[in-house]
């Protein structure tokens, strides 16, 4: 683990070679599964909320740039396993939403960063974390992959996937490349300690079919987002119908999290709304 630690952060500076082999990914369950196990979140309220909403967890941000990120902090922590033990939530997943405006392929903190995330995550039991490619951090420059950029980030993820495996955590890229790309990258990393984070909204505003996408990434999507742009889940652009039966067909038992706005701002109120509508897309009681 020391070895593993210390080659992590080098890789914040230095880059690693090898040969990289195509992982074996398993899927959480077969196609012929007789029912699909979907838990519901979101990231847009906290765990009081969450309760008052009729939801089964949250996702939460790891904190803002600093050598030490909030996450990190005991105290911090402690708040959170409070409130999951007064409201029987749990924490579905953590947002690295940072990483949009600190590069992970180019700030030197982001090995840290993400260390620290991964044993933050194992002390609250959050199974996912969302290293994000948006904003600065975007791995497309006028709609086409940035393959340096690319090169770096597998070598830093290849190097922080076994700590997190280790900890029981999936590191989960999300970002605005194709399913084929993505697909790729896991294959260099070679390691199903990093898959993919799926988001319907971000795809099919990117001009992508979020159904096909699913099925060929099926055994590699680690927890999916929800969203509709300003609109309640299913009254915007997004076919939430074909979606479901791709989630459904390839057998994902996972968070959906919904990354929803509130066009009510109500809070508790439209994520209690959009989550039935997500109960009713998979016929949950």
């Amino acid at each position: 683990m020391k070895i593993a630690r210390r080659a992590f952060l080098q890789a914040g500076m230095a880059g690693l070679t090898g040969s990289l082999v195509l992982s074996e990914f398993r899927p959480a369950a077969s196609a012929s599964a007789p029912a699909t196990r979907i838990r519901i979140g979101s990231c847009r309220i906290g765990l009081i909320e969450a309760k008052e909403a009729g939801l089964d967890g949250v996702e939460i941000r790891v904190g803002e740039p600093a050598d030490r990120l909030e996450i990190a902090d005991p105290l911090v922590r402690q708040k959170y396993k409070t409130q999951m033990k007064e409201t029987g939530l749990v924490i579905s997943s953590f947002m690295m939403g940072l990483l949009n405006t600190c590069p992970f392929v180019t700030d030197p903190r982001a090995p840290a960063w993400l260390e620290q995330s991964i044993d933050a995550a194992k002390d609250l039991g959050a199974r996912v974390i969302l290293v994000a490619f948006f904003g600065k951090g975007d791995l497309t420059a006028d709609g086409n992959p940035k393959p340096a950029d690319i090169d770096v980030a597998v070598k830093r993820l290849k190097v922080a996937a076994p700590l997190a495996k280790a900890a029981g955590v999936t590191l989960a890229i999300e970002d605005r490349l194709s399913a084929q790309k993505n697909a790729e990258i896991l294959e260099r990393i070679d390691n199903d300690a990093v898959r993919v984070y799926y988001d319907v909204g971000n795809t099919t505003n990117l001009g992508f079919d979020p159904a096909a996408e699913i099925r060929f990434l099926k055994g590699r999507i680690a927890c999916i987002h929800f969203k509709d742009g300003q609109n309640y889940l299913g009254e915007g652009k997004v076919q939430y119908g074909p979606i479901a039966a791709a989630i459904k067909e390839i057998g994902y038992q996972g968070w959906i999290v919904m990354e929803t706005s509130n066009p009510s701002k109500d809070g508790i109120a439209d994520a209690r709304r959009n989550a039935a509508f997500i109960r009713k897309l998979f016929g949950m009681a």
